[in-house]
């Protein structure tokens, strides 16, 4: 099956996670797939996995909080492949300060703010600035912006984050509107928690803190980076032709339960737990 025969894919953080699922979902439906990360060592690992099975990929070490790394991503992609089709977006860039961005509004400084606007808002309007030129020379395109269940639900003290989350939806809508007149459509994933290689290490330690985040969830489980590449694959494919605009939400069900009941749970594993981190 080769839903994306002939087309060209760039996935920002596309080395491990959700990117590197989602690399290797495209590449094995025949897109030709760049991958823009910052982790060198972890983008080649995917591009030879990705070779190995017969599918066409390279990298590029690219932070999305600069926009000169950006605007290379694309001209990379596209002097490499010849077009650009999808753009998936899913890159925070580099969160070295992290922990600065968590607050209220009475609490996160303006320099904070800005720092965490700036890595997960506005990276997400500079990559379709430089993409979408090119993907109305070929006469439509997809672009697919990770956006999170903190787009819909609140957690204390995430302000910036989910402040920024919210914006990428918001943001997802209003460009489906500005470009699909051009053929370009745009949606966005609102995943919930997604067990990676960096988190799937972090539970292996804490298996009792994995299974509380599971036991929250209707099906009783977490997600895992497969089950967002697939529905970023079903947007990205003409089996989603007449949608745009849309936020998908891959959460296992969490988003339809009333909040208050996770929120005292979590409060009450962390009593019974003092000493355990969780995400």
């Amino acid at each position: 099956m080769s839903r994306f025969e002939g087309q060209v894919a760039v996935i920002t953080g596309g080395a491990l996670g959700i990117g590197g699922a989602t690399a290797r979902k495209l590449a094995s439906e025949g897109a030709k797939v760049f991958i823009a990360d910052i982790d060198d060592a972890a983008a080649a690992a995917n591009v030879e996995r990705i070779q190995h099975a017969g599918g066409t990929a390279a990298a590029s070490h690219v932070d999305v909080s600069i926009s000169e790394d950006i605007a290379r991503m694309v001209n990379e992609a596209v002097d490499l492949y010849g077009r650009l089709d999808i753009l998936v977006q899913n890159a925070f860039g580099v969160m070295a300060g992290e922990s600065q961005i968590h607050g209220t509004a009475l609490t996160v400084e303006e320099d904070s703010w800005d720092y965490g606007i700036d890595i997960l808002l506005k990276a997400l309007y500079l990559g379709p600035k430089n993409a979408i030129p090119h993907m109305r020379a070929n006469g439509g395109g997809s672009i697919i912006n990770l956006a999170s269940v903190h787009s819909l639900l609140q957690e204390p003290g995430m302000l910036v984050y989910e402040a920024a989350k919210a914006g990428v939806v918001g943001m997802t809508r209003q460009m489906a509107t500005d470009f699909g007149p051009d053929g370009i459509r745009v949606n966005a994933i609102a995943p919930g928690h997604i067990v990676g290689e960096g988190l799937a290490k972090m539970w292996e330690e804490n298996p009792s803190g994995h299974k509380f985040f599971a036991d929250q969830y209707p099906l009783r489980r977490t997600g895992l980076p497969d089950d967002i590449a697939n529905g970023i694959a079903f947007l990205c494919s003409q089996d989603a032709s007449f949608i745009t605009g849309h936020t998908l939400t891959i959460d296992g069900g969490l988003s339809i339960q009333l909040q208050e009941r996770f929120g005292t749970r979590q409060a009450e594993y962390i009593r019974a737990n003092p000493d355990t981190k969780l995400p």
